[in-house]
Parts: structure tokens; sequence; C-alpha cells
């Protein structure tokens, strides 16, 4: 009876932690792929947005690939590369898009494991 108790409360705690790990944010690399197409057909983007959201991306992805690598500051250039994407977006989209944006990229941040604080 002893044993049987011992082996459901290592159970439990196999399957605790294996849930809370789950919940963990990572180190994940980012690999840059920002489909500017869909991107765009998203948000419903002019021909001048399309382009400038096109070299935002481009910007962002070089600045993410940088956070990636980096092994100090990398909270810092995470939130910098975040913030400044933000930053660059609000100026080259509507309100309305901005706000689609913004929930789209927060979306994308989580599922990949990357926490910006």
């Amino acid at each position: 009876m002893k044993r049987l108790g011992l082996t459901l409360v290592a159970a439990v705690c196999l399957t605790a932690t294996t849930f809370a790990a789950g919940n963990q944010p990572t180190t994940a690399k980012w690999d840059g792929n920002i489909n500017v197409s869909k991107l765009s057909k998203y948000l419903n983007l002019s021909s001048d947005q399309h382009e400038e959201v096109a070299n935002i991306c481009e910007y962002f992805s070089t600045q993410m690939e940088r956070v990636s690598s980096s092994k100090k500051d990398h909270e810092e250039l995470l939130h910098n590369a975040v913030y400044g994407n933000l930053k660059l977006m609000k100026k080259a989209l509507t309100d309305k898009q901005y706000a689609d944006y913004a929930k789209v990229l927060n979306i994308t941040l989580q599922n990949k494991g990357i926490e910006v604080k």
C-alpha cells in the first residue's frame, strides 16, 4: 500500500512538472520567416503600405536574428527589437491596422515562446 501511494505521488509530480515546463518561456531562435503577403492581405494594406511594411519586417527579422545570436544583453535587445518594430508599424499603419498587427505580433511571439518584458 505504501508503494502504491509513493508511486501515485511520483506520477502526479512528474505530470505537474511536465505541464509546468511547457508554460515556461524558451530561448527559441527566431527563424525570420514573416510572410508579408499574408500579413498584407490580413491588414488590407495599400501598395505603398505593403512596401513599407515589407521593409520594416525585413529590418525586424534582422534585429531578431541578432537577439537570437547574442549572449549578452538578450532582454534589452529583444525589448528594443519588438518595441522598435511596433513604433515603425504605428507610423506606417492606420489605427485599426496597427491594432490588428499588434495582436498578430503578440500571438506570434507567444507561440514562439518569446516573452518581452
